[in-house]
């Protein structure tokens, strides 16, 4: 049994996007808080969904909804968990940019008129923000890299500037890839796995940052509570891990042998552009400001992480 993870005093309101999203679900709900979701699927009007969840429309975000809302608002989360599926043009690019960042610019533009602004808005970002950095050990002051997913974290992060601008603490989680086997990239490496057909990508040798989806649940909270978080943080296990390293764990947890690589060439035939900044790219991404305010990791290591969320025994 795990010990549970500090919540935000019963007196603050959370504002959330996205809340259908697993990371975002097992944050909330707090039955204590308010939870305002944010939705552009959303209707135009106000709804009352259960005694403690609010909808608005993202079209309708101003700041006499806010204020008529989010009372005695000390917090509100923005998250943009969309998935980025390999666009295969332009206009799937645009769409795919648009959709991180026009929301949380229009969020953190609303936030900044307030007569009483929030103590903080916290933004998901991903480590994509890196680009491909082979073995260099990055941690939060690293320089962005190069690419598309780079570009859209830069954007995705500067959007959230009228905010900050208003004097709100900013924070920007940028998560590595969570783990959690009912969805996201776990989820899809366990079918070819389990038929005894998962192998190294390419050569095996890029890092891949990781991250429990209990510890970026940690994480969320963490940044919530500690006021002296500010800027980027890095939401990754304390150990990246090679691509080889990760598929033979994994193929070891699972008892299924790991002898079915996959050649760069013909993910790069499937993927394009994006199998080598998605699957091939290196990012050894570091979590300094995590440790440097003493989060408390659940899950540091990648066999222990993947034996609690599969369900499997620890090897003989």
């Amino acid at each position: 049994t795990r010990e549970a993870r500090p919540t935000i005093g019963s007196s603050e309101m959370t504002v959330v996007t996205e809340a259908g999203s697993s990371v975002v679900s097992r944050t909330y709900p707090w039955p204590e808080c308010g939870i305002v979701r944010l939705d552009k699927s959303m209707p135009t009007e106000i709804g009352l969904n259960s005694p403690f969840e609010y909808t608005i429309s993202l079209e309708n975000l101003t700041q006499t909804t806010l204020n008529g809302i989010v009372v005695n608002e000390e917090l509100p989360t923005h998250f943009k968990f969309q998935g980025a599926s390999p666009p295969p043009d332009e206009e799937r690019r645009a769409a795919i940019l648009d959709s991180r960042v026009k929301g949380t610019r229009l969020i953190a533009e609303a936030l900044g008129r307030l007569e009483r602004p929030p103590e903080a808005l916290i933004c998901a970002s991903a480590t994509g923000w890196y680009g491909d950095r082979g073995d260099e050990p990055l941690d939060e002051s690293a320089d962005p890299g190069e690419g598309f997913l780079s570009e859209v974290c830069r954007e995705w992060e500067a959007a959230a500037n009228p905010a900050r601008a208003a004097g709100i603490r900013v924070v920007h989680l940028r998560f590595g890839m969570i783990l959690w086997p009912d969805g996201g990239a776990l989820e899809r490496m366990l079918t070819p796995f389990m038929a005894g057909a998962g192998g190294r990508l390419g050569s095996g040798r890029q890092f891949w940052s990781w991250v429990s989806l209990d510890d970026a649940v940690g994480a969320i909270l963490h940044a919530a509570a500690r006021h002296d978080l500010e800027g980027p943080v890095n939401v990754v296990a304390p150990e990246s891990m090679r691509n080889r390293d990760f598929t033979s764990v994994l193929g070891s947890v699972l008892h299924r042998p790991t002898l079915v690589p996959a050649p760069a060439p013909i993910l790069r035939l499937a993927l394009g552009e994006m199998a080598d900044e998605l699957l091939l790219a290196s990012s050894r991404v570091v979590p300094g400001r995590l440790q440097a305010t003493s989060f408390p990791f659940r899950d540091p290591e990648l066999e222990p992480a993947l034996r609690h969320m599969l369900g499997r025994t620890e090897a003989a």
